[in-house]
């Protein structure tokens, strides 16, 4: 399959479905895989499917028969909640591999998009925000930073201050 295949397949798979904004969820996964674009094809693929087990009815194994990589695969079913494991142990299970790390980064700096985040409720807002920053704490710590600068910059250049801050306060702790 190439990134086409798998764009069609990820809006068949998540047609009808919005995200907590009332986005048709499509978007969100394209923008996902979009900030993977510098990783090449197999993240990209990543990033359109990273949900798709999680949200909709598709396995692991109906992926392998479509004939999508281990590495695709890998990473997706990294990144997909499992029934009653808490976030931050799914975050720290993410971290274990190089591929959902960089898929995760993503999809959290897309979920904290600011423009996203002024259209939930105040409490929601303010709850996740607290929840997406504690998980960059654990992600960003795992990956390159100039893997995340390349995600953020496409995904949500709000965060770059983040990421730069961060930078400086390493090298002052070094």
């Amino acid at each position: 399959m190439n990134v086409a295949d798998v764009d069609a397949l990820a809006a068949e798979a998540h047609a009808g479905q919005v995200d907590k904004i009332g986005v048709p969820y499509i978007e969100h996964v394209r923008a996902v895989a979009a900030g993977l674009a510098p990783f090449g094809d197999e993240l990209v693929m990543a990033g359109l499917l990273h949900d798709i087990i999680e949200d909709t009815d598709w396995t692991a194994e109906r992926l392998r028969r479509e004939g999508l990589s281990d590495r695709v695969i890998s990473a997706v079913e990294a990144v997909t909640n499992q029934k009653g494991v808490p976030y931050e142990e799914k975050i720290r299970r993410i971290i274990r591999s190089s591929d959902a790390t960089l898929v995760k980064i993503s999809d959290n700096a897309h979920n904290s998009r600011p423009d996203r985040a002024a259209q939930l409720p105040d409490e929601k807002r303010a709850r996740l925000a607290a929840k997406y920053r504690a998980a960059r704490d654990v992600l960003w710590a795992a990956a390159d930073d100039r893997d995340i600068e390349a995600i953020v910059t496409i995904v949500n250049p709000a965060l770059l201050d983040e990421l730069r801050e961060r930078q400086t306060s390493e090298e002052e702790s070094a």
